[in-house]
């Protein structure tokens, strides 16, 4: 099957959000570190519900977020060209997973900073 690009402005970026799409379904039901960190997006959804919070912690809880969701999306890819390109251990592959799990890291300890933040007083 050969790859033709679509030129039109219109079905190009509609065929561009498909993919896109698919790719964060395929994220959600095939990769455990998303699937908990979608479980835990979906469960502090529901409890900014709950508790009310303020559209300014609607956005910071939102960003934080699609932060975690987006760096994890890119981690798995990076995990995936990796064992691509190189499936046995090697340690200059390692080195690069690590960095890129090293960003998830980041990623994670900012959006718990931005949940304490707004949770901790409701529950003071």
């Amino acid at each position: 099957m050969e790859f033709k690009k679509d030129n039109t402005f219109v079905t190009g970026r509609l065929k561009s959000m498909t993919y896109a799409f698919n790719g964060a379904v395929k994220l959600i039901r095939t990769e455990h570190s998303i699937m908990v960190q979608f479980s835990l997006g979906i469960f502090m959804t529901i409890a900014g519900f709950y508790f009310h919070i303020s559209q300014t912690e609607w956005l910071c809880q939102t960003l934080a977020i699609g932060l975690v969701m987006s760096i994890e999306g890119l981690n798995t890819a990076v995990e995936k060209i990796a064992d691509f390109i190189h499936p046995n251990y090697h340690e200059r592959i390692g080195f690069i997973k690590d960095i890129a799990a090293g960003a998830v890291f980041f990623a994670a300890m900012t959006a718990i900073a931005i949940g304490l933040i707004i949770y901790i007083p409701k529950f003071v």
